[in-house]
């Protein structure tokens, strides 16, 4: 038994750290291109050099995070289902 409640407050205390994080730094770096905006090439001779700019976070090298992209939907619908 104590085993288990170990656990499960692990968990809690992880949960909470996460929501923490969500809620101080609800963006976080772009994992697609590593924050730069851009992808990284190589010319011919093996130099690097900026490549396209990143669909996912639209060149600004920031996304989201999933559990703010959570929070956000589950206000969206608690706001639009009271009004």
């Amino acid at each position: 038994m104590p085993l288990i409640a170990l656990a499960i407050a692990c968990l809690f205390i992880v949960t909470l750290g996460y929501s923490a994080l969500c809620v101080g730094s609800p963006f976080g770096t772009c994992r697609r291109c590593n924050g730069f905006g851009f992808a990284m090439a190589t010319d011919r001779k093996g130099r690097p050099k900026r490549g396209k700019c990143c669909r996912r976070c639209k060149a600004t090298g920031k996304r989201i995070r999933v559990g703010r992209w959570l929070f956000n939907r589950a206000q969206r619908i608690y706001r639009e289902g009271t009004h």
